[in-house]
């Protein structure tokens, strides 16, 4: 959900924007695959015991799959011949740990074949990074059905680190989200990194007359500054989300009021009355961010999606 480069604005009537799924239920493999849950946790536990930025990137992903066609595992798929599928789009060439998802259902196809949907376990894996990670867990609906469509080009649907509150607002508003999820769910940048191009555009050339944005706390910038120079060639440098980046916890909410957020799109939920009031009261409440962030998670991981359960995750039928 972090690192994503800056794209054109794209409006509803061009791409199919998903919708609530009504079928969906937390006992929905109870007697179908009992041990789904704990499977699934299993992979995500060992993941994470090998690379600490599993959480993170399975939380983004989780995220990228639903707002394009819903959560339908279209995030998963591989490009096939002339087809680029999502996960080749711009915003998505650093998704990561698709592994995970792909152990998780090939344990799956031993112990319950041909039951559960990829979509299903990205939203029960995303739900393990956050719990792993320090945060809370809920009981995650279940019933998703994985789409055969994936396409490059609906990337573009993706917030953009760029976005300003409007451009936010109508995005969420598209898939049924109100600015008290885009609020709630930003704060899942408490978890992650950016590369230095995500937020580039706040420290050298913010405009004609600074170059570097006012809002951001001056001796924060110089860092970021010195980690990103103007023509940066390290492939790899970046910054980390918040201070505490591998803890979910409401951190984020903190350092955005302190002016050392990350991305153009971070302090642009200082920009109205009501996303400000909403920003300080998760920063002075872990447990109401964590509330909230519950409630989102459950309301955007159910947007429709899928038609299908795929036997392997990265390729449709």
């Amino acid at each position: 959900m972090a690192v994503v480069v800056a794209l054109a604005f794209v409006f509803l009537v061009m791409f199919p924007v998903p919708s609530p799924v009504r079928a969906l239920s937390s006992n929905y493999y109870d007697h179908t695959c009992p041990h789904l849950e704990s499977i699934v946790t299993i992979a995500v536990k060992k993941a994470m015991s090998n690379d600490k930025t599993v959480p993170a990137a399975l939380l983004r992903m989780h995220f990228h799959d639903c707002f394009i066609r819903g959560c339908d595992a279209s995030v998963l798929l591989n490009s096939k011949g002339k087809n680029k599928a999502e996960k080749d789009g711009p915003p998505n060439i650093s998704l990561h740990a698709f592994y995970v998802i792909d152990e998780a259902k090939k344990a799956l196809e031993t112990s319950c074949p041909g039951v559960v949907s990829c979509a299903d376990i990205l939203a029960l894996a995303a739900r393990d990074a956050v719990f792993l990670s320090g945060g809370p867990t809920w009981d995650v609906p279940k019933g998703r059905k994985d789409g055969r469509i994936s396409l490059a080009t609906e990337t573009r649907q993706l917030p953009a680190p760029t976005f300003n509150i409007s451009q936010l607002q109508q995005n969420f508003a598209q898939r049924g989200l109100t600015i008290e999820d885009l609020v709630a769910l930003s704060g899942g940048h408490t978890l992650g990194f950016s590369h230095c191009s995500s937020f580039q555009n706040r420290i050298h050339k913010f405009n004609a007359t600074v170059d570097v944005d006012p809002t951001m706390q001056p001796s924060f910038a110089a860092k970021l500054r010195s980690v990103c120079p103007a023509h940066n060639k390290a492939k790899n440098a970046g910054s980390p989300l918040d201070s505490s980046n591998l803890v979910f916890d409401n951190a984020y909410y903190k350092l955005l009021l302190q002016g050392k957020s990350i991305f153009s799109s971070d302090q642009a939920l200082l920009a109205t009355p009501k996303t400000k009031a909403l920003v300080s009261k998760f920063a002075s409440s872990q447990e109401a961010f964590e509330k909230a962030f519950v409630t989102s998670m459950i309301k955007m991981s159910s947007l429709s999606g899928g038609q299908e359960i795929r036997l392997d995750c990265r390729v449709v039928g």
